[in-house]
């Protein structure tokens, strides 16, 4: 699935922060979570446990950095969106389509976190969902800008347009395959067209 589940060809030679992060992701979407212990992410990296400590408190903090590492790079990515020059239906639809194209190059990392968010620590889930939250709320408020300015529908209430766009991102780690018949840009177009005119006055 996504590049980030597989090593550099020269594993040793990567940074061990990206080392540990790309075999625990490796390991955690073929065993799952629970079932990979730290010994075996240390020997898979090639490094020793007080690395692994180093740069991660514990095996919570690696799965955390999984999920916050594309949440991370989809906010940069909304932001840049939001605050161009676009007119607000160009803008809401270059963010549709982005957060289903970042999802789907990192896909495993999303499956891995949604398989396993519960065994966070309840420190690590605020942080999540208050990150996750961060970003729904500048989505919305594309939503919200292009409402007020009539450009938009007010039929559905924004939080609504949001969780139906979201729902069926959260759903891709479930139903797509590199392999299918769609690209990642035409499920992406799909998508975020599908949105536009579900917001169509």
């Amino acid at each position: 699935m996504a590049a980030r589940t597989t090593e550099p060809g020269n594993a040793h030679e990567a940074p061990v922060p990206q080392r540990l992060l790309a075999v625990a992701t490796r390991l955690f979407a073929e065993r799952g979570y629970d079932r990979t212990s730290v010994q075996e992410i240390v020997e898979a990296a090639g490094v020793t446990k007080g690395a692994l400590y180093h740069y991660f408190g514990s095996k919570d903090d690696l799965l955390h950095e999984v999920y916050a590492r594309m949440l991370r790079l989809q906010q940069q990515r909304l932001d840049a969106v939001a605050d161009s020059d676009a007119p607000v239906a160009e803008r809401l639809r270059a963010a549709a389509a982005d957060v289903v194209v970042t999802t789907i190059e990192n896909l495993d990392d999303a499956a891995i976190f949604f398989r396993s968010m519960h065994h966070l620590s309840p420190e690590k889930l605020g942080q999540v969902r208050a990150e996750r939250r961060r970003y729904h709320e500048r989505f919305r408020a594309l939503i919200e800008e292009g409402q007020r300015t009539g450009v938009f529908s007010t039929a559905t209430p924004a939080d609504l347009v949001v969780d139906y766009h979201f729902g069926s991102v959260h759903h891709l780690s479930t139903w797509y395959r590199t392999d299918g018949p769609l690209t990642p840009r035409q499920v992406a177009d799909h998508l975020a067209d599908l949105l536009l005119r579900a917001l169509r006055p």
